[in-house]
């Protein structure tokens, strides 16, 4: 990979984090579980490789619907979409 693209790739992931950190102030209690979280994701057709606790969020390694290669953060307490980095 090119040096220019690599930083690219490597800011953008950080500024996902960022991103997630900044939206994910959900108190320990309101947690869904991750399980449920799974099961949402498979249900819309998505093949989940990992889901853990990150910056606030759920971070979840995973191909989405349409066979692309993800990272996600979602929201704990409502699994809104808050921040992709591909």
């Amino acid at each position: 990979m090119k040096p220019v693209l690599l930083a690219l790739a490597i800011g953008y992931a950080v500024m996902g984090s960022a991103l997630a950190g900044e939206r994910c102030a959900v108190p320990l209690k309101d947690w869904q579980p991750r399980e449920s979280l799974q099961r949402k994701l498979e249900s819309e057709g998505w093949k989940v490789r990992s889901i853990r606790s990150g910056d606030g969020c759920y971070q979840a390694h995973a191909i989405d619907a349409d066979g692309q290669s993800v990272e996600v953060y979602f929201d704990p307490r409502t699994f809104d979409l808050v921040a992709k980095s591909d």
